[in-house]
């Protein structure tokens, strides 16, 4: 049996999270193994300034993981589901599902002004952000400026505006 597995994940706290969570739950099943990850910068990572819909969608942040699949530098890859394009490329599978966390959206406004309480309190012209292609098509706030970013760089990108 193989001693050292190598897990390929993203950079982000996000994905950082997910692959050490998988790596413990990996590692306590099987504490003879040695589990190392390998941290990736995608695409989808660098090209904050373009909307990912033009870059490729979502499979912008698995093509560098893919990659480390097939020329053996990983064993196995961790990533959200969110993003992972419908279509498996040839030699690839999915073949593991850790258990979900609560599915529930969160609303992140600027500290000193009212919480929305349901969507009829979102004014006209609200800057909202979304990492959801999904939200993005529905376009339930027609009036309102959708930032698509992953979460944690949209924080980011709000807070440099001075919108959050």
């Amino acid at each position: 049996m193989q001693k050292t597995f190598t897990i390929a994940t993203r950079k982000s706290p996000l994905a950082l999270w997910q692959a050490y969570h998988v790596r413990d739950r990996l590692q306590a099943a099987f504490p003879e193994i040695t589990i190392e990850l390998l941290e990736m910068t995608t695409q989808g990572d660098e090209r904050l300034d373009v909307s990912l819909t033009k870059i490729g969608g979502k499979g912008v942040f698995v093509k560098e993981l893919e990659t480390a699949l097939y020329d053996g530098r990983a064993d196995l890859a961790v990533h959200s589901l969110k993003d992972v394009p419908m279509e498996l490329p040839d030699g690839l599978e999915l073949c593991c599902l850790t258990a979900r966390e609560t599915p529930a959206d969160a609303v992140v406004h600027r500290a000193g002004t009212t919480a929305w309480t349901g969507f009829s309190d979102i004014p006209d012209g609200a800057h909202l952000g979304t990492s959801s292609l999904r939200r993005i098509a529905f376009r339930i706030f027609p009036t309102a400026r959708i930032w698509e970013r992953p979460v944690c760089d949209g924080l980011r990108k709000f807070e440099h505006c001075g919108l959050i």
